[in-house]
């Protein structure tokens, strides 16, 4: 019988964690058509099934099963050594795919990559900035971004913040003319700026304090889904802002805005960066999360 090669050995194992044949031809950088053919081309030759296949899902058989529980200790030391000889003969090199929140990159990601892009020149870092919250692996992403509340359990999470908070802010200007709620149920009374989210909700403002939670649907002048244009609306005067103390460090050190309500607002766990552990990482991805320790330590 012909050896089975190892690119039919990497789609077995690829196909069988994302359970998708085209998620897994782009982590290959294979067409969806080459990974099915790889793996029909396999089953023949071992004369069974490796994989149930419909319209819908794929899943391993009890042959596949038995299959890739021989195969995968040898393609991790394969892999390892791989990555040994390739860190022996250089420096990392290239792609890294990154998928974060756009709050993940306020104040925080792109200095990470500005480090990581000059330590490391010959890796091409290709960022996707969006507010829906992705399968990484499903989606061919190295490293996801997300606060730790979104993390999926069967990821390895880093952290890249201690902890987050919300407050809600206000220009001096806005305190003149309308004054300071003293509760979150005076907001209703009070010019705020409304968020939509990517399922195009309209994001309801979250307070809690003793054990105490409050949901509160806000209204006001704009709906923005862009928080840079929110932040310069609550610089401006326009309504109250709700967004963390991170994304609003510069005007709220320069006294360009004001938090108020302070006590319903405690603080939560923070960001983190987060990704596969179910193969070994590529060097690029090492050498990411490495930078990343780095300079979050220093922070």
């Amino acid at each position: 019988m012909k050896r089975a090669g190892l690119i039919e050995l990497n789609a077995v194992t690829i196909v069988a964690e994302t359970r998708n044949f085209r998620a897994a031809a782009r982590e290959l950088g294979m067409s969806a058509s080459a990974v099915s053919h790889a793996i029909s081309a396999l089953e023949n030759r071992l004369g069974v099934r490796l994989f149930n296949r419909t319209t819908r899902s794929v899943s391993l058989t009890e042959a596949g099963e038995r299959f890739l529980e021989k195969v995968s200790p040898a393609l991790k030391d394969i892999a390892g050594a791989m990555e040994g000889a390739t860190a022996a003969g250089g420096s990392p090199r290239g792609r890294l795919r990154i998928n974060t929140s756009p709050g993940g990159m306020q104040g925080l990601l792109m200095p990470i990559l500005v480090e990581f892009q000059r330590r490391y020149p010959e890796v091409h870092v290709d960022v996707a900035s969006e507010g829906r919250l992705v399968d990484i692996v499903e989606e061919g992403f190295d490293i996801g971004v997300r606060l730790r509340e979104s993390v999926p359990q069967d990821m390895i999470a880093i952290p890249l913040t201690e902890q987050e908070r919300f407050h809600v802010l206000g220009a001096p200007r806005y305190f003149e003319r309308y004054g300071k709620p003293s509760v979150p149920t005076d907001l209703s009374r009070y010019p705020c700026l409304r968020l939509r989210l990517p399922s195009g909700a309209i994001y309801r403002w979250e307070f809690e304090r003793h054990g105490q939670e409050i949901r509160v649907e806000v209204d006001g002048p704009m709906t923005l889904q862009d928080m840079d244009l929110m932040l310069e609306a609550a610089v401006a005067g326009v309504g109250l802002a709700y967004m963390t103390e991170r994304q609003a460090a510069g005007p709220l050190s320069a006294g360009l805005l004001t938090a108020v309500l302070e006590d319903w607002t405690p603080p939560f766990p923070g960001l983190c960066l987060y990704f596969s552990g179910r193969r070994h990482l590529p060097p690029p991805v090492r050498a990411f999360i490495d930078v990343a320790r780095e300079m979050t330590r220093k922070a």
